[in-house]
């Protein structure tokens, strides 16, 4: 019974893909209409900087110094380090680079097998890796002096995953924390297409049929190119809350595209299975604030309110229409909100 329920998830998502190609052409032309394109986006940029993870593989970073009058790199204020989340690379930031770049020390670095960073083997494709890959940025690029964290989705986790391993770096490292868009368990990704499909079910067919597609990534990624008209609906459907601009959905489906089907099956199953509720505590212990927009579709905002929950003196900011994207839907509030950390 299982295995034909996970037949009918595979059957279901293309029959969405044909529904889609019924809708988009006419859909999509009229969103992109108004676009003014995306290369601002991926404008900001440092001089990379490659960290070794702990298993050798090498991760791209890229540091924005603060240099006072042209002098010497300011290092007496906090840095902040930004880890992005499943899919994307360290440009989803833009409008965090742009808006604190000049003022304060800032680290971006792309996850393992996203972005620039090397590929990952199949084995520390974990959110578990992920939080030593962070201790592995802190201590190769921040080696001392207070650090502000800030982490979306998959970096949220990543951070948990951090705090759980290396819970001694909050004593005098880690001063502040920002988790948006994220969740500290109970994750259950099948709910993405239907919400109807019991999750003893969906828990066990979606990274079954996760698993058969990645036998082909080829296929698969060929329907992901950047640019198609499809990638732009489902960017647009899913990430996004409101009517955004049409440069961000397809800066949005760029990094999308840009990262390899076989990277998405490979860290599926940890995000069903992450579980760092017992972390919380140490985050906590910090100045800590947790953003989510209120139409979040990935992590809804009942997991960013669970977590307040478990954290005692931690405030919830809803950012009310927004997605999952909050970052790049509603950057005035998220910036805002680590400008008050600071």
């Amino acid at each position: 019974m299982l295995l034909k329920t996970a037949g009918g998830l595979g059957t279901a998502a293309l029959a969405a893909v044909a529904t889609g190609l019924v809708v988009e052409r006419r859909v999509v032309r009229r969103r992109r209409a108004g676009s003014r394109g995306v290369r601002r986006f991926t404008s900001l940029r440092s001089e990379p900087v490659l960290v070794k993870a702990d298993d050798g593989v090498m991760l791209h970073a890229e540091v924005d110094e603060v240099r006072p009058y042209g002098g010497q790199p300011d290092t007496s204020q906090p840095t902040l380090v930004f880890v992005h989340g499943y899919s994307l690379n360290l440009d989803c930031w833009f409008f965090q680079r742009d808006a604190f770049r000049g003022r304060h020390r800032m680290v971006f670095y792309d996850q393992r097998s996203h972005g620039r960073s090397e590929r990952s083997t199949l084995e520390n494709a974990t959110i578990d890796q992920l939080g030593a890959d962070l201790r592995a940025v802190l201590e190769q690029v921040v080696p001392e002096g207070p650090v502000v964290l800030v982490g979306h989705s998959m970096g949220g986790m990543a951070i948990m995953a951090f705090a759980e391993s290396c819970p001694e770096m909050f004593d005098d490292r880690v001063q502040a924390v920002a988790l948006v868009s994220t969740t500290a368990g109970e994750l259950h990704p099948h709910r993405i297409l239907s919400r109807l499909l019991p999750d003893v079910v969906g828990d066990f067919a979606a990274p079954r049929v996760i698993s058969a597609l990645a036998r082909a990534p080829e296929l698969v990624d060929a329907t992901r190119r950047p640019g198609s008209n499809l990638g732009f609906l489902v960017a647009d459907t899913f990430a996004f809350g409101g009517n955004v601009p049409a440069e961000l959905v397809e800066f949005l489906d760029e990094m999308l595209a840009a990262t390899p089907f076989e990277v998405l099956a490979q860290f599926f199953p940890g995000l069903s299975t992450h579980d760092k509720y017992a972390a919380l505590a140490r985050i906590a212990s910090k100045p800590t604030v947790v953003i989510c927009g209120t139409v979040d579709r990935l992590t809804p905002i009942s997991h960013s309110r669970r977590l307040v929950e478990r954290m005692p003196g931690v405030e919830l900011v809803e950012s009310p229409g927004s997605g999952h994207m909050v970052i790049l839907e509603d950057p005035e509030r998220v910036n805002g909100e680590i400008e008050r950390l600071l």
